[in-house]
């Protein structure tokens, strides 16, 4: 059976992708107003959006990056141009969100990474943001996932 296949009639895709979206908001929360994860996962768990989202999933990546976040961004320096803190706070959420998943998620295919990384960008991001992000998620999942090409 083709995963990828079977997989785009799941219906956790709808509401992972929206976990992706308020991962990327509490992400860009943090940035601007430190303050510990698990306030993150209490705060947004009565977003307008959470009823639509796969709660155990936006927890695990609230979980997941804030706690690895600097090895994320260690890993994200590696393919980016300047230092993820010289980021915009909004691609540096986002970069966060794909990251995460192309390194411990290897259930989510890369294309699918990349695709909600770039779906993000296009609506919360600059301009041309999503090029941006696009180039960084490719080369990192080149990396990350040279198996999965």
């Amino acid at each position: 059976m083709n995963m990828a296949k079977a997989s785009t009639h799941d219906p956790r895709l709808g509401a992972r992708s929206v976990s992706r979206k308020l991962a990327l908001q509490a992400m860009y929360r943090v940035q601007v107003n430190e303050g510990p994860w698990q306030d993150l996962i209490t705060e947004f768990s009565t977003a307008e959006d959470m009823p639509r989202a796969d709660r155990e999933y936006f927890d695990e990546l609230i979980r997941g990056i804030a706690t690895g976040r600097d090895a994320l961004d260690a890993r994200m320096a590696e393919w980016l141009d300047r230092r993820p803190d010289d980021l915009d706070p909004v691609e540096h959420a986002i970069l966060l969100v794909g990251t995460y998943e192309l390194v411990s998620r290897p259930d989510v295919p890369f294309r699918v990474v990349i695709n909600e990384a770039v779906t993000l960008a296009r609506k919360f991001g600059a301009t041309d943001g999503h090029k941006f992000i696009n180039a960084v998620l490719d080369r990192a999942a080149r990396e990350l996932r040279p198996d999965e090409r």
